[in-house]
């Protein structure tokens, strides 16, 4: 594993076999109330990530406290970054948490920089910034603050219903910067979803958290991402999806259809032959050999289906394309290109 600059100090038996006195670790943690997961604490050398200017993602900068992550979801496109740190996309992902203890503190001296021009900041990116390892480390108060009194917009994309615990931070927030909030929920069939995403919380239990956040003030969109063909594609799921998001409250709807990229496509094909065999020939014909998104026949056959049902539920409809260029051409006017762009670095390789 990749783990440099820093200085360990004791020998854990509980880490990962070699990694029990490598730099960059500060220690592992293993503890009853998270069975099953280890904890890799480290100190943080940079909070925030520049998104390479090639990137079509509709912001510039991002920061992503946790790596790895427990909702353990089979279709999670991050799941390849966990490769990098010679961890497997699969389970690791899954149970091997990597916490940057130090996050806030870092933030912190970052954006003292004169440099530093106040750019919008994304969370949960990568890996969601309310899974479970946030009720034990609680880095996102310290996150939230430290961008609000330097004057710096945010947005949050959760899955996680933790996010509650922090809305009087967030309205408080609110006051000095514009906060952009997010809830990812993508399977209404509870069985599915617990198949599927067996980490998170429930559907309900997030649906209720677009109703507590609205009602604390915000403008909550939610992303109804990824579709999964022949599973959350019918006009049935589709309304029942909608009627319950209207329901709740959601301000506004993006949706798109799975991608599978190279680290999570095995994964995801182990679930599908596992759970769903007679799904697999026909999701093969859909993503063959390297391709990461389904066919543009099918996404225009999804905007078709989708649209007049997000409108008949009063909700504001945007493709997951859409979103991204318009949070791109918002980004373009607010924060201009730098004369010198920062030079890319691998995907959250900076501790």
């Amino acid at each position: 594993m990749r783990w440099q600059g820093q200085r360990i100090e004791d020998a854990d038996a509980d880490a990962l076999p070699g990694l029990e006195n490598r730099g960059g670790i500060v220690q592992s943690v293993t503890t009853p109330e998270f069975a099953g997961m280890t904890f890799h604490e480290v100190l943080a050398k940079s909070a925030l990530n520049a998104v390479p200017a090639a990137s079509r993602m509709p912001f510039r900068w991002t920061i992503n406290p946790y790596r790895g992550c427990s909702h353990a979801c089979v279709y999670c496109f991050a799941r390849g970054t966990h490769q990098y740190l010679d961890l497997d996309a699969g389970a690791d992902f899954d149970s091997q948490i990597v916490v940057k203890t130090n996050v806030g503190e870092v933030l912190q001296k970052e954006l003292r920089r004169g440099s530093w021009k106040h750019e919008t900041v994304a969370l949960g990116t990568n890996t969601d910034p309310y899974q479970r390892a946030e009720g034990r480390y609680k880095l996102m108060p310290g996150i939230i603050r430290t961008l609000a009194d330097s004057g710096t917009p945010m947005s949050i994309l959760t899955k996680g219903t933790l996010i509650r615990r922090d809305i009087p931070l967030l309205i408080e927030a609110a006051r000095q910067v514009p906060i952009d909030i997010q809830m990812s929920i993508a399977m209404y069939d509870d069985a599915l979803q617990h198949s599927v995403e067996p980490g998170t919380p429930t559907t309900q239990a997030r649906l209720d958290t677009v109703r507590v956040l609205t009602d604390a003030g915000f403008r909550v969109g939610v992303f109804l991402m990824p579709v999964l063909p022949h599973m959350t594609d019918s006009v049935a799921a589709i309304d029942e999806a909608l009627r319950r998001l209207s329901d709740a409250g959601a301000d506004h709807v993006v949706y798109g259809a799975l991608h599978l990229r190279a680290g999570v496509k095995p994964w995801f094909f182990q679930w599908l032959e596992r759970e769903r065999p007679d799904l697999v020939s026909s999701y093969r014909a859909l993503y063959p050999g390297a391709a990461a998104e389904s066919p543009k026949g099918y996404r225009q056959w999804l905007a078709k289906r989708m649209r007049p049902l997000i409108r008949a539920h009063g909700l504001e409809a945007r493709s997951e394309e859409e979103h991204d260029r318009m949070r791109g051409i918002m980004r373009a006017r607010m924060n201009p290109a730098p004369a010198s762009a920062p030079p890319a670095s691998p995907p959250e390789m900076l501790f």
